[in-house]
């Protein structure tokens, strides 16, 4: 039969990602928020969604469990499965950086070699690490969803932070502290390092 990936040419398009850049006037970023389950990724990845789309950006979030209701639904939590689960989000996010969109990402995304992975395949100069950071306790005294109660009763296995890692990012392009800092100040801070990077 052959290998059937000789068969597989990409086409070039007329319209490139520099065409869009020079159209919309900034430039796209895959923005990947990353930290425990219950640190506060979904909730200020979407309190900076609507500030820059209300700056006129177009943007667009990919949730982690959106993602797995949809297009990765087939995966588990196991750590073959969430190297899949962050491969197929980093093609997708891909596309979006190819297309002039902001992505925003918010996938605990736990484990350093796969977020390198999707730095290197974005390219390093569309990709800005968000370090959610909040300590396990925090988030356990939280536990929005009630998933750690289930962890904690091996209900859930692979659970980040209990049965799972969780390897911090040691050099992230922005880190903030929602344990210590409110929604406003993290928000205020993720805005001050990122518009720069976007601007023309």
């Amino acid at each position: 039969m052959g290998d059937y990936k000789e068969n597989i040419i990409p086409h070039s398009h007329s319209i490139t990602k520099s065409d869009r850049v020079a159209k919309n006037g900034y430039q796209p970023k895959v923005l990947w928020f990353t930290g425990l389950s219950g640190s506060g990724k979904s909730t200020l990845a979407s309190a900076l969604e609507v500030h820059l789309h209300n700056k006129d950006y177009s943007t667009y979030i990919l949730d982690g469990d959106n993602i797995r209701s949809g297009l990765n639904n087939d995966l588990d939590f196991s750590d073959r499965s969430r190297q899949e689960n962050i491969r197929r989000i980093s093609e997708v996010a891909k596309l979006f950086i190819d297309a002039g969109v902001i992505v925003l990402t918010a996938f605990i995304s736990p484990f350093k070699s796969d977020r390198k992975s999707a730095r290197d395949l974005v390219g390093p100069e569309n990709f800005i690490e968000i370090h959610v950071d909040c300590p396990l306790e925090v988030c356990e005294e939280r536990d929005v969803k009630g998933l750690y109660k289930k962890a904690r009763a091996g209900q859930i296995k692979f659970f980040t932070g209990i049965s799972s890692p969780f390897e911090e990012p040691e050099n992230p392009d922005i880190r903030v502290n929602t344990a210590d800092d409110s929604l406003e100040d993290c928000l205020a801070e993720l805005i001050k390092k990122i518009e720069p990077k976007i601007s023309l």
